[in-house]
């Protein structure tokens, strides 16, 4: 899966090279996504490159080839892409599962849907690697839950750990301080304790050495609420 603003500059790229033959400057797509900066398309950009879906052809201007696309836009389905993980520094070995017996019929797997930030918010990465095996005490309210792996250290004293695998129950609505995945601006997803401040949302580490991140509330958006968390040794 992706973002809604990485499916539409996709989409917007993919129209408009149907169309000219070429894709669109980037302040065409800036100002199709509506977006302020052209910051913002480079990450947007770089997100669909390690996802497979676009390819940069380097020495040429404007040179964005699109490699595949996704269901929702007419693309095959299990294209057969397995998507890179970026920024990492440990082994893409996939963790092993819950340390409890598989055949406990109080285990639940869980799809592990790629790393999330605990530190510089990362590139939103929303696709299935592999899954995981949970006590069903972990499975926490009604709604569909999914796994990330950490990257970063500043929900150190949360007792999460960079390498830990959190577990998420998916949901958009957040209480004061609840851990949350937090989406921001559409591009970027970390891992951070919620807080209301008046018109605003505050995002904040559980280490002093980060600071705590201030946003507008319609610049965040809640993806899911930690329910629990897997540690290998």
């Amino acid at each position: 899966m992706l973002t809604k603003k990485q499916l539409d500059l996709l989409a917007f790229i993919h129209k408009r090279v149907q169309r000219d033959g070429v894709p669109p400057s980037f302040d065409e797509m800036k100002l199709a996504l509506d977006l302020r900066s052209k910051s913002g398309i480079h990450r947007l950009i770089t997100a669909l490159e390690e996802r497979g879906f676009i390819r940069r052809l380097a020495h040429r201007a404007r040179a964005i080839e699109v490699v595949k696309l996704p269901e929702s836009l007419g693309g095959a389905p299990n294209a057969g892409f397995t998507p890179r993980v970026i920024d990492g520094d440990r082994p893409d070995t996939p963790p092993p599962a819950a340390a409890m017996p598989v055949g406990n019929s109080d285990a639940h797997s869980v799809p592990v849907m790629g790393r999330i930030a605990a530190g510089v918010p990362i590139e939103a990465i929303n696709q299935m690697t592999h899954s995981v095996t949970v006590p069903g005490g972990m499975i926490a309210g009604s709604g569909d839950h999914y796994a990330l792996e950490v990257k970063g250290d500043s929900m150190i004293d949360a007792g999460i750990n960079d390498g830990d695998v959190v577990v998420i129950r998916e949901t958009s609505v957040a209480d004061d301080g609840d851990i949350v995945v937090a989406l921001v601006g559409d591009l970027e997803a970390t891992l951070k304790t919620f807080r209301r401040k008046g018109a605003s949302i505050a995002l904040e580490a559980a280490n002093p050495a980060y600071d705590t991140r201030v946003l507008p509330a319609d610049q965040v958006k809640v993806q899911g609420r930690l329910v629990g968390l897997i540690r290998t040794y």
